[in-house]
């Protein structure tokens, strides 16, 4: 397996477990009466579920971001590019074909 999909395979088993650590939390300090609401509702076992799930989502996200962004760089320099001059822009004219409101015949203006 190459190495890359087993770190994001490892992130995202490190951000789920932080899911279930963050909705056990929830529950447990009843955040928002959410305990009340899951044990006395019918779709409890869905919202917490979705509530894991999402949030697992996110902080898997976050977690594979922080990972990638910290890692080293072998100390090689820039490679590509070309570092050539940019020269400034110089407006060009175009000349433009108008027609006068009076006579009807179309004259250059400049």
């Amino acid at each position: 397996m190459p190495r890359l999909v087993r770190l994001y395979i490892l992130q995202i088993l490190a951000g789920f477990a932080l899911s279930t650590v963050f909705v056990g939390l929830l529950l447990w300090q009843n955040v928002a009466n959410l305990y009340h609401l899951v044990t006395h509702s019918d779709a409890g076992m869905l919202a917490v579920f979705l509530l894991w799930l999402f949030n697992g989502l996110v902080f898997a996200g976050v977690q594979f971001a922080i990972t990638i962004m910290r890692m080293q760089d072998n100390g090689t320099p820039p490679a590509g590019g070309k570092r050539a001059r940019v020269q400034a822009p110089q407006p060009a004219r175009i000349p433009v074909e108008a027609q006068a409101r009076g006579n009807g015949k179309a004259r250059r203006l400049i």
